[in-house]
């Protein structure tokens, strides 16, 4: 069942267009996240969601009727701040019960309903504690059950793990995804990440400069990006410029570095995608690259490689218990399966 709506939407700020056509639908219970870089217009979006500013053109609707006009304080909706904005002069307690006393809650359901919240969060015993003696990921906690507390429609997360630290975000954005599924809390999450979109998230929406660049659940997006835009931003860079043609099972695709079947059907000057998880070491034989080792470097889990084929630099990780990895200056040779290993993601005049 789809709970909000969103149709259309247009924003300018000093004549430069921030928000350019958008439009999706988050349905109840789930949790979508918009995905972008930096200025791409998620915060605009989210807080015309929220009723703190108006778009010129477009509207949003919640089960089928119109927020235009309605201000944030009767839409039931929920926002969580990346700072948090705790009170410091209140204790955990006092904070997680302010928008239920500003909400009119009768004390003794109040008292109930914040007890059951810190226990959803994993703070039962927190209550009497000042939140300036919290550590990051306990505020988090707190802010999120007060953002909880009041039972919103619609909960809405601004950057709520960028202040943390990278072990700590990595723990609590899994938390984050049980905590609003077990809630069956409509949501939505705005972050740049997109390792913590894909964590978080039933389903994200790509923006690029204002626009909708794509739509789908984490799977369809990472295993099937769309432009060269989509591909990029989730750190798939190995993207080369072909002409195709059509043959009876999908196209051949002529690249600087060689010519390969690919299961799509398409046809003209295309963009091609070399997934980086799907090229392995190998010997020469069948489909292969042969290039030089430029760069190497260890991550823990993996080495992060970056090779030169023909002029061309290439990115791909292999696991770190993967033998003989050539050392850099070293001739490496990669094989894959065009058919899983290669993607068009666009024709190339759109790029």
């Amino acid at each position: 069942m789809t709970a909000l709506t969103i149709t259309n939407i247009h924003k300018t700020y000093d004549n430069t267009p921030a928000l350019r056509g958008v439009s999706f639908t988050v349905s109840k219970g789930e949790t979508v996240v918009l995905l972008g870089p930096s200025g791409c217009g998620k915060s605009t979006l989210l807080e015309i969601i929220a009723g703190l500013t108006e778009p010129e053109q477009g509207t949003c609707a919640w089960n089928g009727e119109s927020l235009m006009g309605v201000p944030a304080h009767k839409r039931g909706f929920g926002l969580m701040f990346q700072d948090y904005a705790l009170f410091p002069h209140k204790n955990v307690r006092d904070n997680v019960a302010f928008g239920l006393k500003m909400a009119g809650w009768e004390a003794e359901k109040s008292k109930r309903r914040v007890a059951e919240v810190l226990e959803l969060v994993g703070l039962p015993e927190c209550g009497s504690r000042d939140v300036t003696t919290l550590s990051g990921g306990e505020r988090q906690r707190v802010a999120l059950a007060r953002s909880l507390a009041p039972q919103p429609r619609l909960l809405m997360l601004d950057e709520p793990l960028g202040s943390l630290d990278r072990t700590l975000r990595e723990r609590l954005m899994m938390e984050l995804r049980e905590i609003l599924s077990q809630m069956g809390q409509t949501a939505i999450y705005v972050t740049h990440d997109q390792v913590e979109a894909f964590a978080v998230a039933d389903r994200v929406v790509v923006l690029k400069a204002g626009t909708v660049a794509q739509t789908g659940t984490p799977q369809e997006i990472y295993q099937h990006p769309n432009s060269s835009f989509v591909a990029r931003f989730l750190g798939l860079t190995n993207l080369l410029s072909g002409r195709a043609r059509e043959t009876l099972t999908g196209a051949l695709v002529a690249t600087d570095l060689g010519e390969w079947a690919v299961p799509q059907r398409v046809s003209g000057e295309v963009m091609v995608l070399l997934r980086p998880d799907q090229v392995h070491l190998a010997q020469e034989s069948g489909h292969h690259l042969r290039g030089t080792l430029i760069k190497r470097s260890f991550s823990g889990n993996t080495y992060r490689v970056e090779v030169d084929v023909q002029g061309t630099a290439l990115r791909f990780d292999f696991p770190a218990s993967t033998p003989n990895i050539p050392q850099p200056g070293e001739t490496i040779i990669l094989s894959f399966n065009p058919q899983t290993a290669l993607q068009v993601v666009g024709q190339l005049a759109t790029f």
